[in-house]
């Protein structure tokens, strides 16, 4: 496994008030692939996946102990506004969230609130890496809500690509859409992932083993293993990993 973490967690805890729900996680995230964090429902997935933008931050109550690092440099600790670190590792939810503006538009937002120049540029090949470009023509000034919900989806990844980030962030970004939706998304992750860091959660194991590089396994807010896909899935180093993988529990 490669040495060079893109995000790293460093003994990450986090409480939503009273409640644990990560424990010392140690985590280190190769650049350039795609990371599938799995466990049954309620395990801390999502939950880790939102201390990397610190989207956690908007709950009241939550509080953080030990560090995330993005490239070596603290999240919480180093010169890194909210603003920075969310144009660098941007978010995909769980279902399409366009804002009621045209395709155009949406994609423009963020370009618009960074300041960054060569707009209709940036729409364009952002339009172009998630195949809408082709597909709409000229019908990129229709409003963004009139789309399906797989188109909707691309959408919202072409508005993260739009302000350059490094890392995508996706939380279960399948599971609104069919089989043939979901296999354009995976198709998408795929053809991005020499490009961006990507980390998925998502409850759908044959999922993971199709698109991800590497895989962690969660349980009860801990880390039980970390590893290359095909090791967690045909050679688990934890029994616990093993009887999730195999159906017997979760």
């Amino acid at each position: 496994m490669p040495t060079a973490a893109k995000i790293e967690t460093k003994d990450l805890h986090l409480w939503y008030r009273t409640f644990h729900a990560l424990k010392g996680i140690h985590l280190a995230i190769p650049s350039r692939g795609i990371t599938a964090i799995i466990g049954p429902s309620g395990c801390g997935k999502s939950t880790l996946l939102r201390t990397f933008n610190r989207m956690n931050d908007l709950i009241p109550g939550a509080r953080v102990g030990g560090d995330v690092l993005l490239d070596g440099a603290s999240i919480y600790r180093d010169a890194l506004s909210l603003t920075q670190l969310r144009k660098r590792v941007g978010m995909v939810f769980q279902r399409p969230n366009p804002f009621p503006l045209s395709v155009y538009e949406n994609v423009a937002y963020g370009p618009k609130i960074h300041g960054m120049n060569d707009l209709h540029g940036r729409v364009r090949r952002s339009l172009e890496q998630t195949g809408l470009w082709s597909e709409l023509g000229d019908r990129w000034h229709v409003s963004a809500l009139s789309l399906p919900p797989e188109q909707q989806q691309r959408l919202c990844i072409s508005r993260l690509l739009a302000v350059e980030p490094e890392v995508l962030l996706m939380d279960e970004p399948c599971s609104a859409l069919d089989p043939i939706a979901t296999a354009r998304i995976e198709e998408l992750m795929i053809a991005l992932k020499s490009t961006y860091t990507i980390v998925i959660v998502t409850h759908n194991m044959q999922q993971a083993a199709r698109v991800s590089d590497y895989a962690a396994y969660m349980l009860l807010g801990e880390l039980v293993e970390f590893a290359e896909t095909d090791k967690v899935f045909t050679q688990p180093a934890d029994s616990r990993t093993e009887e999730y993988i195999s159906g017997r529990f979760g």
